[in-house]
């Protein structure tokens, strides 16, 4: 509230930390008394915070003011809450110059401060900013003081007044004064990037392979899960990014969300993630970095794949043990990360895309070289990737090796197959908005009871199916994927109700 009273000489302002895939309000207290120089931090700060000290010292005295030689405590409130990072280097500046009556503040119930301080009172960007400005918005927060470095991120929540601050000093006198020119959420115009994702892997640079190109298109479509087979240098690898590149734009709600991971993840502070996440971990990386944890429980790759593609190169190279980690962000499109420090929820919803080889050399089956490998191991590499996981893969397909005198044969027409199918594919994920009454509810993500009420068979399809199902030996989760896969073959040939040829064809990416 600011008010200072010369007997107890107590100071609040609001800050948040981000936590998890949200945010918790803290309240940075301060009180200054008689004694022995110092500056105390209670309430449960980790070393980061311990450190400000120094760097909210040096920040004071470089900005003009001066530091009270005086005893300061400071209390970070709910002291039952582990505080990390940077973010509360701000509020405890301000907390210290109103103690010392350099600054006089009458309204902090709707405003907020954090950013973290550099020696020379110029603010730097923190991580996670989105969580903490949807965290102020949902306490009644009207105003909220940030890096001018995290502006952009920032101005995706509407809804707040966002001012996008340099300095502690310019800060502090634009509070003094009343008057101040800082740049907010409505001066941020969002710009989208190019289209293309950095790999710039088009339908048109793949020669032959029209069988594997069509199972692409229909799994970008439905965002169905898709596993390549075949051996090396078939373009496995290269149809994967061109999946990458065939997914629309994001919607401004799914931008936010992209946004928000990379940015809790510390891996963008300052720009809005415009681009559709293609992610593509090693086989060596540890499943800590795959699904998420470590000592803040950070976001991994699945995570960072949010709204976009996980391709997964080589996967009976991946240990079982991680792979079989997939297998609940596949079903419920989120993961959750528990740790000893609390537990974080974190969406997931993301579109595999993964790549094998027949056998462990390679050359199983292949017209110009031997396979050496023996039956025993042959087994033992398929045998990584469990029935469970397989059973979770909405599409199979296996591709030969083009012929290299076919790889620079040139496109016989002027017209990028790029374009037309991404514009067919674009119209079937219209259909399907229409369909399910919203953005980003694809095919794949249906329910068996939204499946059953939604989605209209014919009586030969019908047939079809149950026939298909009872010969394949169909479990109920492929039962159901095959007719989700169906009907994106449907939206995407603008049919109202799944065919028999429809069935037929989601039917023959179910054999591995």
């Amino acid at each position: 509230m600011y008010v200072l009273k010369a007997k107890n000489m107590i100071s609040k302002i609001h800050s948040v930390v981000p936590y998890g895939f949200d945010g918790k309000l803290v309240d940075v207290e301060g009180d200054i008394t008689k004694g022995l120089p110092a500056l105390n931090i209670v309430g449960m700060a980790n070393k980061t915070i311990n450190e400000a000290k120094e760097r909210v010292k040096s920040a004071i005295r470089s900005s003009g003011f001066s530091f009270p030689d005086k005893k300061i405590t400071i209390n970070l409130a709910p002291a039952d809450i582990l505080k990390d990072g940077s973010y509360l280097d701000l509020p405890i500046a301000l907390t210290i110059l109103v103690l010392s009556r350099q600054l006089l503040m009458s309204d902090t119930k709707s405003r907020l401060f954090v950013g973290e301080l550099s020696l020379d009172g110029t603010l730097r960007p923190v991580k996670g900013i989105i969580n903490i400005v949807e965290t102020a918005k949902n306490a009644g927060i009207k105003e909220i003081y940030l890096p001018l470095k995290n502006l952009s991120q920032a101005a995706l929540v509407e809804g707040i007044k966002i001012y996008g601050v340099l300095s502690l000093k310019e800060l502090v006198l634009a509070l003094i004064t009343g008057e101040h020119n800082f740049p907010t959420n409505l001066d941020v115009k969002i710009t989208r990037t190019e289209p293309l994702n950095d790999n710039g892997e088009i339908l048109d640079h793949i020669r032959g392979q029209e069988l594997a190109k069509r199972a692409v298109e229909i799994a970008v479509a439905g965002h169905h899960n898709l596993l390549i087979s075949g051996p090396p240098g078939a373009g496995k690898t290269m149809l994967a990014k061109v999946a990458a590149n065939l997914l629309p734009e994001l919607t401004p709600e799914e931008m936010l969300e992209v946004t928000k991971i990379y940015s809790i993840a510390g891996l963008n502070s300052s720009e809005v993630m415009a681009k559709r996440p293609f992610r593509n971990p090693h086989h060596t990386a540890s499943a800590v970095s795959i699904v998420g944890g470590g000592a803040g429980a950070m976001p991994g790759e699945i995570s960072l794949a949010h709204k976009g593609v996980l391709f997964l190169d080589e996967l009976p190279e991946f240990p079982r043990f991680i792979l079989e980690t997939l297998r609940q962000p596949l079903e419920d499109k989120t993961i959750t990360v528990s740790r000893a420090g609390g537990k974080c929820i974190y969406p997931a919803d993301f579109m595999l895309i993964a790549t094998m080889n027949p056998c462990p050399c390679g050359y199983l089956g292949d017209k110009t070289h031997e396979c050496k490998c023996s039956e025993l191991q042959i087994q033992n590499y398929h045998k990584k990737i469990s029935g469970p996981l397989i059973d979770r893969i909405d599409m199979n397909i296996v591709v030969e090796r083009v012929e290299n005198q076919d790889l620079i044969v040139q496109n016989a027409t002027n017209s990028s197959e790029h374009i037309v199918v991404k514009n067919t594919i674009t119209e079937a994920i219209s259909r399907q908005k229409a369909r399910y009454g919203a953005n980003g509810v694809y095919n794949s993500s249906l329910s068996s009871y939204r499946v059953a009420t939604l989605l209209r068979l014919d009586r030969v399809a019908e047939k079809l199916l149950q026939s298909a199902s009872t010969t394949m030996s169909l479990s109920a989760r492929s039962y159901f994927k095959t007719i989700k896969v169906a009907q994106t073959i449907a939206d995407l040939e603008g049919s109202e109700i799944i065919k028999s040829c429809h069935i037929a064809e989601a039917l023959s990416f179910r054999k591995r």
